[in-house]
């Protein structure tokens, strides 16, 4: 049996995959013929025809629409914009709570706080780290009036149900698709299932622009009003007729013209790349599987993964070896993109030190807000049970794995699980 590298062995991988690349001679070329005709940005925050962007702007989102079968598509700088645009658009505002995951990237939450609301923290369920039914009901005050709803690591969440939350408690839902392109939910596509669906385009997703997003909504309204948000609303509602002017304000959150010349030729690719993902890790899964007391991805019945992020659990009662030992053994193995874990947004110092916008604890003590909302760490223990003992992930977002880089990584695994009785 060969010596684990941690206790001064040979590691099974020298070296990390390749850098996940999806920027090829197509997105050059769309580049160029930007660039040769000289209109880099065609909006204009003022009531006209360049109120919706230029020609590449318009063209992403319409084939962005018909490839994710939405009616309308709002190109975005960045998902961020997009929560932002998407929360104001569905009428988030002071006095309001928000129920968001802690087991997300930041911004899925803080896009709450620019309109004045208050983030309401319900816990997650293990198998796919979205938000938990049970929890959500827990967590519903006379104060919610919306749903941030991730679909984390590239895996639905419960959409149905949490769609008939919302539609028995009269609540807008918006789902951060950001790691989820391209994953289905029983026959139809994550994202599209809410009143929002909001998509990122930064460099480590599947497709990208370098920045960017897009959110879709089969709304009209909604997609007005994030178009408005998008592009300084403020000074574009008189000359349009719009009434309802409530959170129009002035943010600039518009694509350029190259960003989205590359955006449609990455969206060609999608399911292309997509399918690469799931071939690898399906393989993953497949050798990983019969390792004792780790608990490979779940994918539920009539859903597909998009594999963003690859997710596993320790049961450490089985395992008995410390989380953080064993990832140690692993990463001197030579295996790339462990992480030990994901987030627990409430614990955040803002949120301890209820410190967001300004000195004075605005949102929380405002005048407007009458509920209350708790941060203490035990608020979500399955995600902080994950955080600090059981969760172990791969960064496959970040590597262009070969087949045999797969193999090595299951082996390595297979070598440090056979002796982990060395690290004690």
């Amino acid at each position: 049996m060969k010596t684990l590298a941690i206790l001064g062995g040979d590691p099974v991988l020298n070296s990390a995959p390749a850098p996940y690349r999806t920027i090829g001679i197509e997105e050059s070329r769309a580049v160029q013929k930007v660039m040769d005709d000289g209109e880099l940005s065609s909006f204009l925050g003022s009531w006209n025809d360049a109120f919706y962007g230029g020609p590449n702007v318009r063209a992403f989102e319409s084939e962005w629409a018909e490839h994710f079968k939405v009616t309308h598509a709002v190109s975005v700088n960045s998902a961020t914009s997009g929560l932002i645009a998407a929360l104001g658009a569905v009428g988030v505002e002071p006095g309001d709570e928000v129920i968001v995951s802690p087991w997300t990237m930041c911004a899925s939450a803080t896009a709450v706080l620019v309109w004045g609301a208050v983030p309401v923290f319900a816990d997650i369920e293990e198998e796919t780290f979205n938000l938990d039914v049970a929890s959500i009901k827990r967590n519903l005050s006379p104060q919610t009036r919306a749903i941030v709803l991730p679909d984390i690591f590239g895996h639905a969440a419960a959409l149905e149900e949490i769609m008939e939350i919302a539609a028995s408690e009269d609540l807008l839902v918006i789902e951060d698709a950001s790691q989820a392109p391209g994953a289905l939910y029983r026959g139809a596509y994550v994202g599209t299932l809410a009143h929002i669906g909001v998509f990122s385009l930064n460099y480590h997703k599947h497709i990208h622009t370098g920045e960017g997003g897009v959110c879709v909504t089969n709304d009209s309204k909604l997609a007005e009003r994030m178009q408005l948000i998008r592009n300084h609303g403020e000074a574009v509602v008189e000359g349009k007729g719009v009434d309802d002017i409530s959170n129009i304000i002035g943010f600039n959150f518009r694509m350029p013209e190259i960003e989205a010349a590359i955006g449609r030729e990455q969206l060609k690719k999608l399911d292309t790349l997509l399918a690469r993902r799931q071939e690898i890790c399906e393989r993953l899964s497949r050798g990983l599987s019969g390792l004792s007391g780790l608990q490979v991805p779940r994918v539920w019945e009539d859903c597909t993964h998009a594999y963003y992020l690859y997710g596993m659990i320790l049961d450490p009662e089985v395992v008995g070896v410390p989380k953080n030992r064993l990832i140690d053994a692993l990463e001197a193995e030579g295996i790339a993109g462990l992480t030990r874990g994901y987030a627990n947004l409430h614990l955040l110092p803002m949120y301890q030190r209820r410190i967001a916008m300004g000195k004075k604890g605005y949102p929380w003590n405002d005048a407007v807000y009458s509920g209350e909302v708790s941060y203490q760490k035990g608020i979500c223990p399955v995600a902080e049970r994950l955080q600090d003992e059981t969760y172990v992930g791969l960064l496959v977002c970040l590597y262009d794995y070969s087949n045999d880089e797969v193999d090595k990584t299951i082996e390595a695994f297979q070598k440090v699980w056979e002796q982990r009785e060395l690290l004690l």
